[in-house]
Formats: structure tokens, C-alpha cells, sequence
């Protein structure tokens, strides 16, 4: 069974439960981050441009983008805060994913969200995928989840 949990002011997490016999009362937690993440001193525009040059340099492009504070308020009439959902493409990547299961696709493309942060900082986040393919029962994805996982990592590290 999968959670998200959150552990002593952490970062909320991915986790795999596995209750133990009823005995013992207690379950435990197999957890990892489901993101990368990097707050950066510029703003949201800015932040945009650079992830997405960033993300050029190892084969992704954007395929979508959606302004969720736009969306908000013409579809509900709230404020939000700047928010940008990034969809990141690595055809390659997708392809040989594709290949190896088919319904993968529910899981593309590979999200990266670019948020107002406040005081001029922005946070740019991208999806680990990883923690996502966590719940395909696939062993031939694994390579290529590192693999996605590393470039995806990269690109936030550069940043």
C-alpha cells in the first residue's frame, strides 16, 4: 500500500506501508522523496525560462503548460499564488518507457511545477520518477526510472 506521510516536519513523503502481524501493532514505513526540489532567487518568468533551457540541455521538451493561478480564478473565481505546471518530455525516454508498458502513459509527461516561493524566490520541483513507477509492478522499468530519475535530478541541481 502506498501513503504520503508526513515525519517530524519533513517534507511529506512516498511511502510503501507494510502493516506487521496484528501482535506486534505497528507498521513500517518504506519512504522517499516524490520530488526534487530548488528555491531560486529569481522570479516566476525567469524560473520558467531557465528550467525549460535547462531541461533542453538533456533531451526534454515542454509539451504543456498550464498557469494553475489563471485556471483558478477563471474556472473558480480564487486567488492563487503564481503556480506553473510544466509538462517535460523526453521522447526517447517516453518511447522506450511506452515499449516496456504500455499504460505508462498515465504517468507522462514528467511534471515539474514552478511556484512563487514569496520574497522574490520561486520554487522549481520535478517529479521523481521513481517514487511514481513505485507502483508498476515492471522490473524492466527500473533502468530506465534511474535513469529519467538522474537527468531529472540534474536538471534541478543546475538550476
Amino acid at each position: 500500500m502506498l501513503d504520503v506521510v508526513q515525519v517530524q516536519n519533513r517534507e511529506p513523503v512516498l511511502c510503501s506501508i507494510f502493516p506487521l502481524q496484528a501482535a506486534f501493532n505497528f507498521s513500517v514505513f518504506l519512504c522517499m522523496m516524490y520530488y526534487f526540489t530548488k528555491t531560486l532567487n529569481v522570479g516566476i518568468d525567469a524560473a520558467v525560462a531557465r528550467v525549460t533551457e535547462e531541461l533542453k540541455l538533456v533531451g526534454f521538451g515542454i509539451l504543456t503548460e498550464i498557469n494553475v493561478k489563471e485556471t483558478l480564478k477563471s474556472k473558480l473565481d480564487v486567488d492563487f499564488k503564481e503556480y506553473r505546471i510544466l509538462g517535460a518530455c523526453n521522447p526517447n525516454y517516453a518511447y522506450r518507457a511506452l515499449q516496456t508498458e504500455d499504460k505508462i502513459g498515465v504517468f507522462l509527461p514528467c511534471n515539474v511545477v514552478v511556484e512563487d516561493a514569496g520574497n522574490g524566490t520561486t520554487d522549481v520541483s520535478a517529479v521523481d520518477p521513481v517514487a511514481s513507477m513505485q507502483s508498476v509492478n515492471n522490473p524492466n522499468l527500473e533502468e530506465l526510472g534511474n535513469e529519467v530519475r538522474e537527468a531529472l535530478k540534474s536538471v534541478i541541481e543546475k538550476l
